[in-house]
């Protein structure tokens, strides 16, 4: 049997970290063939990273054959008060809200409500006969009359094609992806509001020029892809983009800490944001707000524990259903978690490592051993940009979840490795 509690020490104080869940179903690791002293190397790879400054601490969940065997709170959540890290601690996902819009825009899918062939301005019409800005390669002339000409580094072209839904979803638009066009869109973010919502601002994005033509690259859009497609849920649904959510995903999966606005009841379940120096860990003073209470990002706005977390990725794991509650077809799921993007991601975009595409929201092992990685190939997830990380994969049947609030890539091997060298059979 899996004992109930463990008892670890750090700074001084006792860090009590219960491995069972009530809402989790959870096995004995050797019962799905993991070692249970292997495990243990998970805690002690965190412990080193906290120990060398590198985050304060961390929760972290392994699930095999839809069975928890690890679950762990390590280190502390703020290191001012030395408040020990929480099970129900609650993260900023960051990123990691991209895969939940693509989910999202997949139950539409189902439903026939759109198709991912779709172009954007089917459903909001300033998307309409998009430009390409293309780079100026000499200083522009002077007008007629001897005037400078205002000082543009671009000039645009009307696109092959506009842009399709799937362009968003696989970061293959061109729009607002940090190209020649970013200090137009920086111009665009700063006249956003805090009362704007989707409805208001999103449209505006249609004007903006492309970098690229559609579908012809990878070029990661950071916020206004995804936030794009959560206006689109909201079009087709006709429900707020929080409520669809709510409604369709975070309810019927059991999700209740997971949306885009903590209540104030909650706020000190917060972990708090670091960022490393060369002196330590130093407190984020202004932490990024990609959220609000009018506003639902679907590329960046969403807070969630890693137990919520966990149970959209055994519904992906399992194919689309968890505790009886179907949300995708196993045949969406797979769509989800293939490659759709060529070669366009695999080692090419500068982001990626030689043997990973890219799937619908979240990236996908090709091949392991050409990418260095050590996780099994067919592997999907994404992270986000204050540490959370996560994937899944099906022939494995494995579900693993490891949150912290301290932008890192390193240590995502080091966790992968730590659940790799625990898997034996």
């Amino acid at each position: 049997m899996i004992p109930a509690c463990c008892t670890r020490a750090f700074a001084g104080l006792p860090l009590i970290c219960c491995l069972t869940a009530a809402s989790l179903p959870v096995s004995k690791p050797e019962d799905v063939g993991i070692s249970s002293e292997r495990l243990q190397r998970i805690h002690e790879m965190v412990m080193r990273h906290v120990a060398a400054h590198d985050i304060s601490g961390a929760v972290s969940i392994v699930a095999r054959k839809g069975r928890v065997v690890h679950y762990e709170a390590h280190g502390l959540m703020d290191i001012d008060s030395n408040k020990p890290m929480a099970k129900d601690a609650l993260f900023r996902l960051a990123s990691s809200s991209k895969p939940v819009t693509a989910a999202a825009i997949l139950i539409l899918l189902e439903e026939g409500k759109l198709k991912l062939t779709d172009p954007v301005s089917k459903f909001i019409p300033e998307f309409r006969d998009s430009k390409v800005a293309i780079e100026f390669k000499r200083p522009a002339l002077p007008m007629a009359d001897g005037t400078p000409r205002a000082a543009s580094p671009y000039y645009t072209v009307p696109a092959s094609r506009d842009i399709a839904i799937i362009d968003l979803l696989t970061h293959g638009s061109g729009l607002a992806s940090g190209g020649i066009t970013d200090a137009d869109y920086q111009k665009i973010m700063k006249a956003r509001t805090p009362t704007d919502t989707l409805a208001d601002f999103i449209p505006r994005l249609g004007a903006l020029p492309l970098d690229f033509e559609p579908g012809t690259a990878w070029r990661y859009s950071p916020l206004a892809a995804f936030d794009t497609l959560g206006r689109i849920v909201e079009i087709v649904s006709g429900m707020s983009f929080d409520r669809f959510l709510r409604e369709r995903l975070f309810g019927p999966l059991d999700m209740p800490d997971t949306g885009f606005n903590v209540p104030e009841k909650d706020a000190a379940r917060k972990v708090t944001i670091y960022r490393r120096t060369e002196t330590g860990l130093e407190k984020l003073a202004n932490s990024p707000v990609f959220t609000g209470s009018a506003y639902f990002s679907g590329a960046g706005g969403l807070i969630s524990t890693a137990e919520d977390y966990y149970k959209f990725a055994q519904m992906l794991c399992n194919g689309g259903i968890l505790n009886g509650k179907r949300i995708l077809s196993p045949w969406t799921v797979d769509l989800m978690l293939s490659n759709q993007v060529g070669d366009l991601f695999n080692g090419q975009s500068g982001r990626a490592p030689k043997g990973v595409g890219f799937g619908l929201g979240g990236e996908v092992v090709l091949n392991a051993a050409d990418a260095r990685l050590r996780k099994p190939n067919g592997s999907y997830g994404w992270d986000g940009a204050f540490g959370t990380y996560w994937w899944v994969n099906r022939k494995e049947q494995m579900a693993v979840v490891f949150f912290i609030q301290t932008g890192s890539r390193s240590i995502q091997y080091d966790f992968d490795n730590a659940v790799s060298q625990a898997v034996i059979e």
